[in-house]
């Protein structure tokens, strides 16, 4: 028996319905499997992300602190947020820094992107290079936002524990610097 092609493998959509609009979208999307069975998928209808390891001309991160209700705790993290509809992740990257830590960048890349298995849209990491000071806070009603400066064996300590938010998006820039 020869393995099958992707095409072979694919799922085909036979509807979708929204089960809950709030702050995060939950879509219900009906699917049929190459065998012929039937069933749903819950999947997390997010826009697109972005998160920043914004490196210090000094070679320091600039995280953030902040209370996130998932883990029902205060985690340091990358700056980031959502890519506006049209906005390009790069630009998305550099307005987030500014934003939540009030640092500007010299020069921001996109460096990966990932996608979880039930979100509908991925999630991009960004290296932002020669971050200095710029102005203050320009924090949405929601964001209570600590800037903390921490070297990178921290942030790697914190990453290898799990005690770091953004994990997936913080492990993708930290591999595209060379620093795991």
């Amino acid at each position: 028996m020869s393995p099958r092609s992707d095409d072979e493998r694919a799922w085909v959509t036979t509807g979708e319905e929204v089960a809950y609009d709030g702050f995060f979208r939950v879509v219900r999307r009906g699917v049929r499997l190459p065998d012929g069975t039937e069933g749903t998928w819950d999947l997390l209808d997010v826009a697109e992300t972005v998160g920043v390891l914004a490196f210090t001309p000094e070679g320091e991160l600039v995280m953030v602190r902040q209370f996130r209700p998932g883990p029902g705790r205060v985690v340091l993290s990358v700056a980031g947020g959502i890519v506006d509809p049209g906005e390009d992740p790069a630009d998305a990257a550099r307005r987030e820094l500014r934003e939540e830590t009030g640092y500007q960048a010299g020069s921001v890349e996109v460096v990966a992107s990932s996608h979880n298995y039930s979100n509908t849209h991925p999630a991009y990491a960004a290296i932002a290079r020669d971050c200095v000071p710029a102005g203050r806070q320009q924090l949405d009603e929601l964001e209570d936002v600590e800037v903390v400066v921490v070297d990178v064996a921290t942030v790697r300590r914190l990453l290898r524990s799990g005690e770091l938010g953004a994990t997936a998006q913080t492990y993708l820039a930290m591999d595209a610097a060379g620093l795991l």
